[in-house]
């Protein structure tokens, strides 16, 4: 029997109910899994070999690995706050570690909420207790390294009941401080990178810190396994930390071992196996880029835009520059700069430069933070000229700072004064000016203004 357009139609009608009309959005189950205080370097997909980490090979086999992703600030609650806000700490109010963003903003559960979604969360997505004012469906497990949080997140996930689209998200507290202990007389091997002063302390605290590495990657294959079994293989599934490790020059600073993230993305069907992607993207693009995934239009009043196309491979760049703040923590790692990255350069404003750099490394509780080694530095550099200058540099940083991260990926040479460079260095001034005047940014008068409005935090950090 021939088919005719008259047929055609009625089969459409009766398939679907009424008139023939365009498919609706799908709505993908989405899991974010976010590591704590974890450098990117040390990740196996980004040319780590001292620390194996098996899962996150895996998960960039799966999908796609960002080669040049960046967090909004190194410390953790603006930088979790710009995640779930997809705001500049400085428009979402959440400078200062510790702080909340600004009352009455609108957060991430409440837009996937709108695309009628279940919005969980497990251990620290959120900064800590925080969490309980992003209006999750269900928060939990968000005490200070409250380490059985991943367990309760599969737990959980393996008896969930619901028929409504999910959108998890999963912190793990690893590799944030403080540390395991590694096996008897275990110590890291193998050449460590050129900004760490090799002391045996120092090695010590890099196996510590490699064995909580491991740690964090054993929840992430817990996850990814769990979500694949129980929410389908085409479950959106993202992967990153919100900043690097827990080491001098790296966390509450603006050089790229504490603001270059690891980020992969894996998404069957839609992103493709085992790619890779150089678009300069930011913590603050998640949220739109999930959005989109999910069928929405993202916000156009936010900071964040969407890299949807990137995942998709329909196109291959996304930004052309990325900005940074850091600012304080407490009476901690206070130092505020500004900073602007973009492929090649980095330009970093030290907005108080005659003050020394203190951090919990060197200001902390012994076995914990850093001073187990730190020490160790602070006596090398008694007899050892290069110790001496790590230690100074570690302290003392000029008004502004300009790399080129080209020549130099560990931002050791600083070429402001550089007359060759003195057409980069104007340009990415500028830059970042402009973009402090329209975030409302005043400096040095900003962070005073904060400094005196800010209330001690607790030991957490």
């Amino acid at each position: 029997m021939r088919s005719t357009p008259c047929l055609l139609a009625t089969l459409v009608f009766l398939a679907f109910g009424g008139p023939a009309r365009a498919a609706e959005p799908s709505r993908p189950p989405i899991v974010v899994f976010l590591a704590d205080d974890l450098g990117r370097a040390e990740c196996s997909p980004y040319g780590g070999r001292e620390i194996p980490t098996p899962n996150m090979a895996r998960l960039a086999a799966d999908g796609m690995t960002f080669t040049h992703a960046f967090v909004a600030s190194p410390s953790c609650a603006p930088s979790r706050a710009a995640l779930l806000t997809g705001l500049d700490p400085m428009r979402n109010g959440a400078m200062l570690n510790h702080a909340r963003p600004r009352a009455g903003l609108k957060t991430w559960p409440a837009y996937f909420h709108d695309l009628g979604y279940e919005v969980v969360s497990f251990g620290k997505t959120a900064h800590y207790n925080q969490v309980i004012g992003y209006g999750f469906d269900l928060a939990s497990h968000y005490r200070y390294h409250e380490d059985d949080c991943v367990d309760a997140a599969v737990a959980w996930l393996t008896s969930r009941q619901s028929a409504r689209p999910l959108c998890l998200l999963v912190g793990t507290n690893w590799p944030h401080v403080p540390w395991p202990d590694p096996a008897a007389g275990d110590s890291a091997g193998g050449k460590l990178p050129p900004n760490l002063v090799d002391t045996p302390a120092t090695r010590k605290a890099r196996a510590r810190y490699a064995a909580a590495v491991a740690r964090a990657d054993r929840d992430l294959g817990l996850v990814y396994d769990a979500a694949r079994k129980h929410l389908g293989a085409e479950t959106l599934f993202v992967f990153s930390s919100d900043h690097g490790a827990q080491f001098p020059f790296g966390k509450w600073n603006g050089y790229d071992v504490g603001i270059r993230t690891p980020l992969i993305v894996a998404w069957r069907g839609r992103v493709a196996p085992g790619s890779t992607s150089d678009a300069i993207v930011s913590w603050i693009d998640l949220l739109p880029t999930c959005l989109e995934a999910a069928g929405s239009s993202p916000p156009p009043a936010i900071s964040g835009r969407s890299f949807l196309g990137v995942l998709r491979g329909k196109r291959a760049a996304h930004r052309d520059a990325v900005f940074v703040t850091h600012s304080a923590d407490g009476n901690m790692n206070r130092y505020p700069l500004r900073a602007v990255r973009t492929r090649r350069w980095k330009y970093i404003r030290n907005l108080d430069p005659t003050a020394e750099h203190h951090t919990h490394i060197d200001r902390g509780r012994a076995g914990s933070d850093g001073r187990e080694y730190w020490d160790s530095w602070v006596e090398a550099a008694r007899t050892d000229p290069a110790a001496a200058a790590t230690v100074r540099r570690y302290h003392h940083r000029p008004a502004e700072e300009l790399y080129d991260l080209a020549a130099d990926p560990w931002e050791l040479s600083n070429l402001v004064a550089d007359p060759s460079h003195a057409a980069t260095l104007a340009r990415l001034r500028t830059d970042l000016d402009a973009w402090m005047a329209a975030q409302g940014d005043e400096g040095l008068a900003t962070e005073r203004a904060l400094r005196n409005r800010q209330t001690p935090p607790r030991a957490a950090r």
